[in-house]
């Protein structure tokens, strides 16, 4: 996948910094331990001056091979002398060397002139983090949410009382947060304003985030209007990069269906973004405000279909807890 030059400039950022911490990070390893342990300095001293020594005699070339040999010898003594130290001392082998996050290019991003795994993880990464700039995604988590919002009122549809049917509702996106994997069903979270809907998808983003997983999260009017003002702005490339990430990513969170301005350009774009991800066997999660109807009258009977038919449909009950918790302050 092709990326902006600015996701481009981002990642060999991050890239530069990873490298420079391993070496401000062997240094202050190296310092600590000539410090304490002063003949290693002198070792590794040393054995720097026989590198040195060992290039003037082949640019010599006077009985290179004897001192060579020579050379070779008292460096292996070295080096045996030094492990041992380090062993005394509780340290592991390669503790005077570089610990970079990625062994195969020592941080470099690059094999051989070509980009490093780790280089395109990077990019990917850096990628979803700027498209997830706006989004609230570390501000929820399962432990916050509170069931003491939610009524013991019955639900009239299932005879249960409101609490006890919320406290399944966070059980089970528990649970779907804790087996999440590429291919995890997709979910529609609907009901009125202030339900929770939004907290509970943000706390199953952060769950599948710390199992390393590529989420974006997103409101649907921001996202519409991003790749709204991109395509009719002249940058259409930029607005295909956006797309691509948002049908390859692992997880795709769409906030406040049907808050944005619709139109021809929304509606078409909403439904190839969901389509797509549903066709690829991609998981989705939506949450909306609006009612089946409400669906069908802003989006038509094809995307209402498509959602209803495809998505696992979760209902919210209860009372607004943003106005709730106002009333408490």
């Amino acid at each position: 996948m092709s990326y902006s030059r600015e996701i481009y400039a981002e990642a060999q950022k991050s890239m530069d910094q990873r490298r420079l911490n391993a070496e401000q990070e062997l240094e202050r390893r190296r310092s600590e331990l000539y410090a304490s342990q002063p003949r290693a300095g002198e070792i590794e001293r040393e054995l720097v001056s026989i590198s040195v020594r060992a290039g003037r005699a082949v640019i010599m070339g006077a009985d290179k091979v004897s001192k060579l040999e020579e050379l070779k010898n008292r460096s292996l003594c070295l080096q045996k002398e030094l492990a041992q130290i380090l062993e005394r001392n509780g340290l592991p082998a390669n503790y005077l060397d570089p610990w970079y996050n990625c062994e195969k290019c020592r941080d470099t991003g690059n094999i051989d002139g070509k980009m490093c795994s780790c280089m395109k993880q990077l990019l990917r990464q850096t990628a979803y983090e700027e498209l997830n700039k706006i989004s609230p995604l570390s501000l929820c988590s399962f432990e916050s949410f509170s069931l003491d919002y939610y009524p013991d009122d019955v639900i009239a549809m299932n005879g249960r009382d409101v609490r006890d049917y919320m406290k399944g509702v966070l059980n089970f996106c528990k649970k779907y947060a804790d087996t999440f994997n590429e291919h995890s069903e997709s979910l529609l979270f609907d009901g009125g304003t202030g339900l929770g809907k939004t907290h509970l998808s943000l706390s199953i983003a952060q769950e599948a985030l710390s199992k390393g997983f590529g989420v974006i999260y997103v409101s649907a009017p921001n996202i519409l209007s991003r790749l709204e003002s991109r395509q009719f702005g002249g940058r259409s490339t930029a607005r295909l990069e956006d797309e691509q990430l948002l049908q390859e990513c692992d997880l795709l969170i769409i906030d406040d269906l049907g808050t944005e301005f619709v139109t021809r350009f929304t509606q078409a774009t909403i439904y190839n973004m969901i389509n797509s991800r549903i066709n690829a066997s991609k998981p989705v999660i939506i949450s909306t405000n609006l009612t089946v109807k409400e669906l069908e009258e802003t989006y038509g009977s094809r995307m209402a279909s498509r959602m209803i038919g495809m998505l696992r449909r979760v209902d919210f009950f209860g009372n607004d807890i943003r106005q709730l918790r106002r009333f408490k302050r």
